[in-house]
């Protein structure tokens, strides 16, 4: 790297940018020129078939070594993203891994129907003394909970952790079941039990070692941490857990306009005359 910056000492104020950049991350060059690539081919700056940008310029365009530019690029080989074709150069795989396999709920209905095929796959589940810490909004605590840990897959890859604190008595109405099926499908078909609210909190952060072991992600990838909470009509706050999803494999789409008097068709119209 330092030959780079003796290089680029002339440049201007967009390498200087550049390199101060790669210095805020503590994450290897060669990953973060990786991560790049990865999102052109994703954004579809990049087709499947095209050809990508040489090494001599993509050298230039990162300011790295040329041994960083090759292994970024064998990072996304792995992946099956590129394919490399013997003196002719790199290519975007033509058929590249579907990223967003799996689509975040915005409600209910589609929540539950998200996760009725999942088969978690527990490595944790017994009755625990945490309490969940819980907002005045939130519900009330129950008297106990029984902890269930799973990784939940798609497309034979890991896509997220769930951490959860069932109710004691609602646990007990269908071990078996929550035993082997999402915690939240049970929930919704269990008889004679009603809910009030559910709650779901969205936040990016970033995976620590234990978590970048289970989701199969680098430490410190950025990861999707979702909090969900489910309270009874009792008030009782019966399901609080915490959803790590890898965030290359979720998406979110929201109609914001939802629910207003204006037709989704016309509000695509206007959208599209104000150059959104």
């Amino acid at each position: 790297m330092d030959s780079f910056r003796q290089k680029t000492t002339e440049i201007g104020p967009a390498a200087n940018k550049l390199l101060t950049a790669y210095d805020r991350s503590r994450i290897s060059l060669y990953l973060q020129v990786a991560s790049v690539l990865r999102e052109r081919i994703y954004a579809g700056q990049w087709k499947p078939g095209d050809k990508i940008a040489t090494l001599d310029e993509l050298e230039g365009e990162f300011l790295v070594a040329r041994v960083t530019v090759r292994q970024a690029v064998e990072v996304l080989r792995e992946e099956g993203l590129l394919q490399t074709q013997q003196g002719r150069g790199t290519y975007v795989a033509t058929k590249p891994r579907e990223r967003h396999f799996f689509k975040l709920a915005n409600d209910w209905k589609s929540l539950i129907e998200s996760l009725k095929d999942n088969v978690p796959r527990r490595f944790s589940i017994g009755k625990t003394e945490e309490k969940p810490k819980l907002a005045a909004t939130e519900g009330n605590v129950a008297d106990s909970y029984v902890r269930l840990e799973s990784v939940q897959d798609r497309a034979g890859e890991p896509y997220s952790s769930v951490n959860v604190l069932l109710a004691s008595h609602i646990f007990e109405k269908a071990p078996l079941r929550f035993k082997t099926a999402a915690a939240l499908v049970v929930l919704d078909d269990l008889e004679g039990l009603v809910l009030r609210d559910a709650y779901q909190t969205l936040t990016v952060g970033s995976a620590d070692p234990r978590m970048a072991d289970m989701l199969k992600v680098q430490i410190g990838a950025p990861v999707a941490n979702t909090l969900f909470i489910v309270v009874d009509d009792e008030g009782t706050a019966i399901y609080v857990g915490d959803i790590t999803y890898r965030s290359d494999s979720i998406q979110m789409k929201v109609n914001l306009l939802a629910g207003t008097k204006q037709a989704s068709s016309s509000a695509d119209v206007k959208l599209k005359r104000s150059g959104a």
